[in-house]
């Protein structure tokens, strides 16, 4: 098992490019099994969590070919098989992606309860009331899969949740909806770039759907989606990573493949903070003044604070001059990294869905484990800063959604080694 050992008090100077979106990537992946020809995606990163997708579209009929580092070929060869299995289902939450295009192109889908990181409860309800307001037929069967069937019809469907629009139920709604017949309009749809980038996706493929971006999304049926080529947005979560890395580590760094039009949010706290964000060159540069200033950030639905993010500004917070506040109203139980950033001798008292942070001189580098995706990029951003070495175990959880992280921070120069037991 791979684990990180990184020596800390390194401040980070440098270039670095960011990969293609694996949020934007994955739901554009699973839509291509309602299209007629190959498929060319561009700007995929190599990711673990996108070979768990191709593994998925093959057992379904694809073929999935990575012909070049960033680039994806797909092509639906065989629709006989509508059955996504638990045994790679459970391995990703973004598997129950294919739930919409498969019922919307061969009339049947049969998924197993997907599964991801250990953040919270994630229930799919939102996506199976979606789907039988569309007319689709939906029954729990033998084995904890879903299955649904039946021929979908346009509609007016509203998708609020508990804790605000969800992402991929309005992903799995909006796909589902290209071929029902007539025309479908999705209320309290999710705002996320990724959806955006998914309905662009579907429209250069031969889809009619407006208002993407916003709460009110119309999808009028069509009869066929072609192949073509696409190019996948940044991945604005890895943009915000590194951008926490320089203000972290008092450096500097250029971020190309950055849009900073869907970093709004984080660019305001990290000003809060004492950041400076720039524009440059399609990107952005990011430099810390090195005095941190705290503030109170609260998590929301995009255009809001993402969720995301919100593990590596703890990580930062930790060392501003003060007590900061976090609030997290997307998943009220994703503070797993809350104890271990505290071993690293941050201070952190969790109370309920908030976390009080009170800000620390200087982390010290210890063994720590990653819980998820997100908590492990924090880690590694504290033990880049953290007085000794940090060894951060579990690492699996991190190439989930970071592409190579070592590799894009040792030239900015941070001493960070993989190393397997």
């Amino acid at each position: 098992m791979d684990y990180f050992v990184i020596e800390g008090g390194r401040a980070l100077h440098g270039r670095v490019k960011i990969s293609g979106s694996k949020n934007a990537a994955l739901p554009i992946m699973a839509a291509s099994l309602m299209c007629d020809g190959q498929v060319v995606l561009r700007n995929v990163p190599d990711l673990s969590d996108i070979r768990h997708m191709q593994l998925i579209l093959q057992r379904l009929g694809m073929q999935v070919e990575r012909t070049e580092p960033d680039v994806l070929k797909l092509k639906v060869v065989d629709q006989s098989n509508c059955h996504a299995e638990y045994d790679l289902v459970r391995k990703m939450r973004a598997s129950v992606c294919v739930m919409g295009p498969l019922l919307a192109r061969r009339g049947l889908a049969r998924v197993a309860m997907p599964g991801g990181c250990a953040i919270g409860i994630r229930p799919i309800d939102l996506h199976l009331k979606g789907i039988e307001a569309l007319g689709g037929v939906v029954e729990l069967i033998e084995g904890g899969d879903v299955l649904c069937k039946g021929k979908l019809k346009g509609t007016e469907i509203f998708l609020g949740g508990h804790f605000g629009s969800s992402v991929t139920a309005t992903a799995n709604v909006m796909m589902a909806a290209v071929f029902a017949e007539g025309t479908t309009i999705i209320e309290s749809a999710a705002c996320e770039p990724e959806i955006e980038d998914l309905a662009n996706f579907l429209n250069a493929m031969g889809a009619k759907i407006t208002g993407q971006g916003s709460p009110r999304i119309t999808i009028e049926g069509v009869d066929k989606l072609t192949g073509g080529e696409y190019t996948v947005i940044p991945d604005r979560i890895e943009a915000g990573t590194f951008m926490v890395a320089s203000a972290i580590s008092k450096g500097e760094i250029i971020i190309d493949n950055c849009k900073l039009e869907h970093l709004m949010a984080v660019t305001k706290h990290l000003d809060d903070i004492g950041v400076v964000v720039e524009k440059y060159n399609g990107g952005a540069v990011v430099r810390s003044s090195g005095y941190l200033k705290p503030t109170d950030i609260t998590t929301q639905p995009y255009p809001g604070f993402p969720t995301d993010l919100q593990a590596q500004f703890m990580a930062l917070l930790s060392l501003a001059d003060g007590n900061s506040i976090i609030t997290e109203k997307i998943f009220p139980d994703r503070f797993l990294h809350v104890a271990e950033l505290n071993r690293m001798g941050a201070r952190l008292r969790k109370e309920g869905p908030t976390v009080v942070v009170e800000g620390v001189k200087q982390l010290i580098g210890a063994p720590v484990m990653a819980s998820d995706l997100r908590a492990s990029a924090a880690l590694v951003l504290a033990g880049l800063i953290a007085k000794g070495t940090t060894e951060i175990n579990r690492v699996y959880h991190i190439d989930r959604g970071y592409e190579r992280i070592e590799e894009k921070l040792k030239p900015l120069g941070a001493k960070i080694e993989r190393r397997s037991r």
